[in-house]
Order: C-alpha cells, then structure tokens, then sequence
C-alpha cells in the first residue's frame, strides 16, 4: 500500500468512529464521564434480539444520525441489554451488571425502559418507547434535565 491510500484509509476509519454512537456499558463509568462532561446520563435497558419496540427504537431514534450527532454532546448513553438467544448471551460479569442496573432502575422489568439520570445515579425522568421523531424524542430527553 502507498502511503496516500493508507492515510485515506485512517482518515475514512476515523471518520466512521467520529459518528459512531458511543454507548457505555460500565455504570462507574458512564458516571465518570457524565461528571467529567456534566451530562446527562441516558440509560436504556432493551432486548436486542427479542424486544420488538426495543429494535424500533433502535432503529427509528438511536442509530439516526440526527440522534448520534446530537446525543455525542449532550448525553452519556449507557446500554443495559438482556438478550434472550444463546448466541447473543453477554458476559456473566455485565450480566450481573445489567441485573444491579435493573434492580435499581428497572423494577418493573419494562422494555424498552429509558431512565435520565444525573451525574450521581439520580433519576431525573423515565420514558420508553414513542412513535415520533428523532428531534422530538431530543426534546423530550431534554425536559428531564
């Protein structure tokens, strides 16, 4: 490879990772990172392969690039997922981080279940699923603050 096509290789790779969705997976750290930041944390507890309102809010909110763009500077997003097919089982040790996750904000074990907290773990307003826009469901994460 020349040099040029590796430097557009890295520019395009950095590119991608610019708009990708950073999303947490370590409550200590997204708090960390809410702190440092003073954002928002937005945490959302789904079922990837079995949560049919959880795959459209996925889809509809979370991937647009309306939402990425905007969520990069102003939340911590912070996934607690429980899928049920074997193939997709997560690791035991964020298994048991998203069961603690759950037992303190999710008692009711709804899915999707969208819980803004602020930067100490304190609930600052919860949501789930809503057939709307990508903008709309900004502003309504935004009345929470």
């Amino acid at each position: 490879m020349t040099k040029k096509t590796i430097l557009s290789f890295l520019f395009v790779c950095s590119m991608l990772f610019v708009n990708a969705q950073e999303w947490q997976t370590d409550f200590e750290q997204a708090k960390t990172i809410a702190a440092k930041e003073n954002m928002p944390i937005v945490l959302v507890f789904q079922g990837t392969d079995w949560c049919a309102p959880c795959i459209k809010l996925d889809k509809e909110i979370w991937s647009t690039e309306e939402f990425k763009s905007y969520a990069n500077k102003h939340f911590v997003m912070l996934k607690a997922d429980f899928p049920r097919k074997s193939k997709n089982a997560l690791a035991p040790i964020q298994q048991e981080q998203n069961n603690k996750l759950a037992s303190l904000y999710n008692k009711n074990g709804f899915f999707p279940h969208v819980v803004v907290l602020d930067k100490t773990g304190k609930i600052m307003g919860e949501t789930g699923y809503k057939k709307t826009t990508p903008a709309e469901y900004i502003k309504l994460l935004n009345t929470f603050k």
